[in-house]
């Protein structure tokens, strides 16, 4: 129902050394779910790089603030849109709540241990740590999830290629984080879990009709 290209090339970071990857949504037919073996919850391939997740699976991640889930929502390099793909889009403030902030910090946060953990800081995962948090703020005191960075494109490049001091990048984190911790956000405490759901529901209703003709 929907795939596109996230990561670098989405976010407008992408060098020549950049994978490309993929992450998409499929919806295993209704009937699967009445088995004793379930529908896999998210299958790899087939191309490299490339992850799609089930319907239901994808809603949960999504409920619950998952920086790579949502940015599926708003990458502009689509290849594969339905009208239900294009229906979970549409979706996104239903996603949106105040519980980003909480998602987007353990990830930065276990971004940058395993980054400065080893022997010599892993640039990549410092920098990509650096920009979810940008993408944090931002959602955060606008209410909007821009994951395009090539405003800042210089700069965060600049900390990939590690010509940027490791103090710098943790200030620069501490930073960001205060102003997160700051903002009066205009997104809901909460998501519309109800309208997801609903959704969720009706996408598993027009599956079941479809295998049957009606």
């Amino acid at each position: 129902m929907l795939s596109a290209i996230v990561g670098s090339h989405a976010y407008g970071l992408a060098t020549a050394a950049s994978d490309e990857d993929r992450r998409g949504v499929f919806v295993a037919p209704t009937e699967s779910f009445w088995r004793l073996v379930k529908p896999p919850s998210s299958v790899d391939g087939p191309a490299d790089e490339q992850v799609s997740w089930e319907v239901e699976h994808f809603c949960a991640l999504g409920l619950r603030g998952n920086p790579t889930a949502l940015e599926l929502l708003v990458s502009d390099l689509v290849e594969v849109c339905t009208p239900i793909g294009a229906e979970l889009r549409a979706l996104l403030p239903a996603f949106l709540s105040q519980r980003v902030a909480v998602s987007y910090e353990r990830a930065t946060t276990q971004q940058f241990t395993r980054a400065t953990r080893a022997a010599e800081p892993r640039w990549k995962q410092v920098m990509h740590a650096l920009r979810l948090l940008m993408v944090c703020r931002t959602l955060m005191t606008t209410g909007e999830l821009r994951i395009d960075m090539r405003s800042a494109r210089e700069e965060l490049l600049a900390v990939r290629a590690g010509s940027v001091p490791l103090a710098e990048c943790l200030r620069w984190s501490d930073e960001l984080r205060t102003e997160i911790a700051a903002a009066e956000s205009p997104l809901p405490v909460e998501p519309d879990t109800q309208r997801v759901e609903d959704w969720l529901v009706s996408v598993r209703r027009r599956s079941l009709n479809a295998d049957h003709g009606s």
